[in-house]
């Protein structure tokens, strides 16, 4: 890590950051719901699991990511991870990734991507799912940065418990203490979103952008402004990103210790709120 550092920029060098959700803004689907077939296929899931996983997937999707819904998918998860080996699942994402993300990808998201990298700004990828699943995927992208809600594991195993929860006002938070490490201006960043859920993490960056937004997010988006987005073309991540090279792994390595800070920093405040 440190000889990386002594190549790299203390901030990258970056002019800002354009931060990113995944799920239905990024890919096409939830990432989670498009790992339950490989999952089950590796073991992990029985037919009851895999059918529970993909009901719930399917009720958030049609429902729209309302605090509900997400609250109940969290739940689902939680339960159906119980146990599950870490290294197990880290194979299966990997082996599975090309296959399974390869069509997800929003055609538009990728030149978006390039837009803002070639306007120097860092590539944040925040998303509620698990690291295990996001980081992966972020790392296909190019993504310099991530923030993912964080399982907590005992002798190699998920326990169930989710240490910290990227969603609502906890992705802001995450947004604002990274923004501070790196000295970036959020009101100069670029964030995408398709949920009303969501709406903490548009609302700390000076240019929010809608994507496929549900009713609830496009009514808000219409009245404040902010510009509206329908990505519905696909593309293969092979074809537009290639495979990981070594610097794009440092790069999200880097960003996953950077998150790792925030995190502790949000779980803090939460602390603080509690017992103030």
């Amino acid at each position: 890590m440190n000889e990386v550092a002594l190549t790299t920029p203390p901030n990258g060098g970056w002019t800002g950051a354009a931060f990113f959700d995944l799920d239905k803004t990024l890919l096409a689907q939830s990432s989670s719901l498009a790992f339950a077939r490989p999952f089950y296929r590796g073991g992990l899931m029985g037919r009851r699991s895999a059918a529970r996983s993909a009901y719930a997937q399917l009720i958030f999707s049609l429902g729209g990511a309302n605090e509900r819904a997400t609250e109940g998918l969290r739940r689902e998860l939680s339960r159906l991870v119980t146990g599950w080996p870490v290294e197990t699942v880290q194979r299966i994402v990997a082996e599975a990734i090309d296959t399974v993300v390869d069509p997800l990808v929003h055609a538009e998201a990728a030149d978006v991507i390039d837009e803002h990298r070639a306007a120097g700004r860092a590539i944040v990828v925040i998303s509620a799912s698990g690291s295990d699943v996001v980081e992966p995927i972020a790392m296909r992208l190019g993504a310099d940065f991530v923030v993912a809600s964080q399982l907590t594991t005992r002798d190699g195993r998920y326990t169930g418990s989710i240490s910290f929860y990227a969603y609502g006002s906890a992705k802001a938070d995450a947004m604002r203490d990274l923004a501070a490490t790196q000295n970036w201006n959020l009101n100069e960043c670029h964030a995408y979103s398709d949920s009303s859920t969501d709406v903490p993490m548009l609302e700390a960056v000076g240019h929010p952008h809608a994507v496929n937004p549900d009713s609830l997010l496009r009514t808000l988006a219409e009245q404040r402004h902010w510009p509206i987005h329908k990505w519905h073309r696909t593309v293969s991540l092979r074809e537009r990103f290639g495979k990981v090279d070594a610097r794009t792994a440092t790069r999200v390595a880097i960003g996953v210790v950077a998150i790792g800070v925030a995190v502790r920093v949000v779980r803090s405040r939460a602390r603080r709120r509690v017992t103030g």
